[in-house]
């Protein structure tokens, strides 16, 4: 069985979500998460905050949790919501090696983009570029020749997963 884990990454930083709003007059800031389930970010207790690529400052996390539809956090250092309006928009990431360790054949959607993907039969699709839910299943965004949406279902769609060779191997047909 593969499960998947949806975490938007580059090199050594994992894009977690990012905060979108203000919660309460004592600071605490809403957040938009990318991680499964939504209030897993608040058990990364260090983010590093960013509002331009490789520029973070280490911020944090004093408490948290789902409120409602979304999720909010207390920030160390984050005691008004003036101070927490100027932080709508940031970034949330963490190191990637704050991620847990996943069983065999579980995988953090980080570790699936950029794989190559190619049919039970050799021929080759393209990368994998990108993931989405549909709620039934999650689907790859192939990009070769041209752009392809292949549903990701162990056994029956998805034949294996080598993250040693960087490839995936479908059940599927090429014209499609």
């Amino acid at each position: 069985m593969y499960d998947l884990f949806y975490m938007n990454t580059s090199s050594d930083y994992i894009h977690m979500g990012e905060i979108s709003g203000v919660f309460g007059v004592k600071g605490w800031v809403k957040v938009f998460s990318y991680t499964e389930p939504r209030e897993k970010i608040v058990k990364y207790k260090t983010w590093l905050l960013s509002r331009r690529q490789n520029d973070y400052q280490a911020t944090k996390v004093l408490n948290g949790r789902r409120q409602g539809k979304v999720i909010v956090a207390q920030l160390e250092g984050v005691t008004d919501p003036d101070q927490a309006f100027q932080l709508i928009g940031t970034k949330i990431v963490i190191e990637r090696k704050q991620l847990a360790r996943l069983p065999k054949g579980q995988y953090y959607w980080s570790q699936l983009e950029g794989l190559s993907v190619v049919t039970a039969d050799g021929v080759g699709l393209g990368k994998v570029s990108w993931l989405f839910e549909t709620g039934s299943n999650n689907v790859l965004v192939v990009k070769g020749d041209r752009e392809r949406y292949i549903p990701y279902i162990v056994d029956e769609v998805i034949v294996n997963v080598d993250l040693y060779t960087a490839q995936i191997v479908v059940n599927w047909d090429p014209e499609f």
